[in-house]
């Protein structure tokens, strides 16, 4: 039953008919490369003279030759690759349906090209002929056991019974012997498309150099994407937090001190234009824009960054050792945004909480290290959070190393960047 079920199958299959469609379509292309080269072979052959020269069919006969090579040359257009791409993805079940598509850039991609547009124009013409002739052929065959004098319907066909009018046993014989030549038609049809959708991922797909290159093209997109996603997420992460917490603070004292209000309403507009430049920024990068005009903040920034955070009531206590203007300019930058994702971690999962910020500059690397007072609750709302996956990635750029975590009632947050061995 299985192998019954097997057998049948070409014969209900969708792709079978879809396929059927594709080479048709194929066929219907061809028809132009071969007209306009049979018409200018005919022309060549009857100015030679000689017997048959001219006739249509040595015409097409010397014309089909030019067609193919017009036809592979077709490859070479723009654009042709990938209209043939996304018509396979169509109408070909289940070819190309995971490959990316790309135009052919190479000669060796133009060349797999032009050999799919030949064997998918020409077997297309192929099919084209043998539905025409065999659909035809087998309605008539079929419609010999019912037509009364089928004399003047086998007239021009290729009735396999003889020339006289047929017995009604030869009317019942050309009735299964139309259905047969429908079947071998189906058939024939069934097996050329797939075929066809076997040698399309080997012809239209992407040779392995365009995969690698396709690969290393996501392995960037996707290492810019991380990049921006943590710009956004420590720059206007970090005043977003400021402002909520000054606005909520400045909501419950706003009568009993003003001055205090007046202060938080400042720092949150300060807030929110540095948020607006550090987001112009992001945007323009994600614009392909070139530079912007956002300063590109750096530990010459930390103090600014550590008067903002005790403005918003947190008493932090910097302890900061050595010269931050020795550090190479990228470690700068990340060590500053390591630092004001550290303090904004502490504002928003512990509030303004006295913090403790270390950081040390040696010659040939740096350690920072914030901690804070942190109760359970807060510690399990920072534990794999997408601030420290932010920090872990920086210091991972940097061959860097980073820890956090609960340690004596504290949150302790360390890092260390060393460049002494990457000069």
């Amino acid at each position: 039953m299985p192998h019954i079920r097997r057998l049948l199958s070409p014969l209900t299959a969708v792709a079978t008919y879809t396929r059927w469609v594709h080479l048709v379509l194929g066929g219907v292309v061809f028809m132009p490369y071969l007209m306009a080269t049979a018409v200018l072979a005919s022309l060549i052959l009857a100015g030679g003279g000689g017997p048959g020269a001219g006739s249509p069919d040595s015409a097409l006969a010397v014309g089909l030759v030019p067609a193919l090579l017009l036809i592979a040359a077709t490859a070479w257009l723009p654009g042709v690759r990938t209209m043939s791409t996304h018509l396979v993805r169509a109408l070909v079940t289940g070819a190309l349906a995971a490959e990316e598509v790309a135009e052919a850039r190479t000669r060796r991609s133009r060349m797999r090209t032009a050999l799919w547009l030949v064997l998918h124009l020409s077997a297309g013409f192929a099919v084209c002929l043998a539905t025409m002739l065999g659909l035809t052929q087998s309605a008539v065959l079929a419609a010999t056991a019912v037509v009364p004098d089928p004399a003047g319907l086998m007239e021009g066909s290729l009735y396999p019974l003889g020339g006289s009018p047929p017995a009604p046993a030869e009317r019942i014989a050309a009735s299964f012997a139309g259905a047969a030549l429908l079947l071998a038609v189906i058939y024939t049809v069934a097996g050329l498309g797939a075929l066809m959708s076997r040698l399309a991922p080997v012809l239209l797909g992407p040779s392995a150099a365009e995969r690698l290159a396709a690969a290393q093209q996501r392995v960037e997109t996707l290492a810019e994407r991380n990049r921006l996603a943590r710009e956004l997420h420590d720059s206007i992460g970090h005043a977003l937090s400021v402002v909520t917490l000054q606005a909520g603070t400045a909501a419950r004292v706003i009568d009993t001190d003003p001055a205090f209000t007046r202060s938080a309403l400042e720092a949150i507009a300060e807030q929110a234009r540095t948020a607006t430049a550090e987001l112009d920024h992001v945007l323009g990068l994600l614009r392909d824009e070139g530079p912007t005009t956002a300063p590109q903040r750096d530990l010459a920034h930390l103090e600014r960054l550590i008067e903002a955070t005790r403005a918003i009531g947190a008493e932090v206590s910097a302890d900061i050792e050595g010269d931050p203007a020795a550090v190479p300019g990228v470690v700068s930058r990340e060590t500053y945004r390591i630092c004001q994702e550290g303090l904004t971690n502490v504002l928003r999962h512990a509030g303004p909480v006295p913090v403790a910020l270390r950081l040390r500059v040696g010659s040939g690397g740096l350690t920072v290290e914030i901690a804070n007072p942190a109760p359970a609750a807060a510690v399990a709302a920072r534990v794999g959070g997408r601030g420290l996956r932010g920090m872990r990635e920086r210091l991972r750029l940097l061959g860097g190393t980073l820890d956090a975590g609960a340690e004596d009632g504290h949150w302790r947050l360390r890092a260390a960047i060393s460049w002494k061995d990457a000069q």
